[in-house]
């Protein structure tokens, strides 16, 4: 048993009718059914403070234990943007044209895309997500994290929603291996890269392909003893 003593606060929450929790469980559908990947961007700019808002709102993300095991680092320098740039492309060649099944390169055909990725420089940012194996308590101490990559996909997720609320388009882009994005960062090797999330508005015409959702039943069970 722990002897441990937690402080705790009141917990905020505002029980509504439930005509109200419907209307914004719709209302949110809505809005965040629109939301699409982009891959092309425009290079105009985006206020910071927009996106420093949307990234606290990605730190409100459960985590196991409450170690909040992210870093995300945001990129706005065309010369660090480069560097990914360079990084990324030869490792997604390498991929396609040696490491990927081709079932896989069957998979991906459909969505046009290939080991060149322009947008790496032309969105206004790249936000890259790292998930931290450890962190260090208040006397410097390293202690272990614990759920790191569900936890840090949790706050991803979080932050992908709150850009597309705020008008932003987005991009999850995952190069592998990603380890030559730390030495660009300059992060720890016990952070583990999980994705460049590339974030801007899109290019003016763009186009997306023709795809749907599948419907509520085909990824839904419901267990209701009825």
């Amino acid at each position: 048993m722990s002897n441990h003593t937690i402080e705790t606060i009141p917990l905020e929450f505002t029980r509504l009718p439930e005509a109200e929790m419907q209307q914004r469980a719709e209302s949110f559908f809505a809005q965040v059914k629109r939301r699409r990947t982009v891959r092309d961007f425009s290079d105009e700019t985006v206020p910071i403070e927009i996106i420093q808002n949307c990234l606290q709102a990605a730190n409100t993300a459960p985590s196991g234990a409450n170690r909040q095991p992210w870093h995300f680092a945001v990129v706005s320098d065309p010369a660090i943007k480069q560097k990914i740039r360079l990084g990324a492309e030869e490792e997604e060649r390498e991929f396609y044209q040696s490491r990927a099944p081709q079932d896989w390169l069957d998979a991906l055909a459909p969505l046009g895309t290939d080991a060149n990725k322009p947008f790496l420089e032309t969105a206004p940012y790249l936000i890259v997500i790292f998930a931290e194996k450890f962190s260090h308590d208040d006397a410097g101490e390293k202690q272990k994290n614990y759920y790191v990559t569900e936890s840090a996909s949790i706050a991803t997720g979080i932050l992908i929603t709150a850009l597309h609320n705020a008008g932003l388009a987005t991009l999850t882009h995952t190069p592998s291996p990603m380890k030559f994005l730390n030495e660009i960062l300059d992060r720890p090797v016990t952070e583990k890269p999980l994705m460049v999330l590339v974030v801007g508005y899109p290019k003016a015409g763009t186009r997306v392909p023709a795809i749907s959702r599948k419907p509520l039943e085909d990824f839904t069970s419901f267990h209701d003893g009825g």
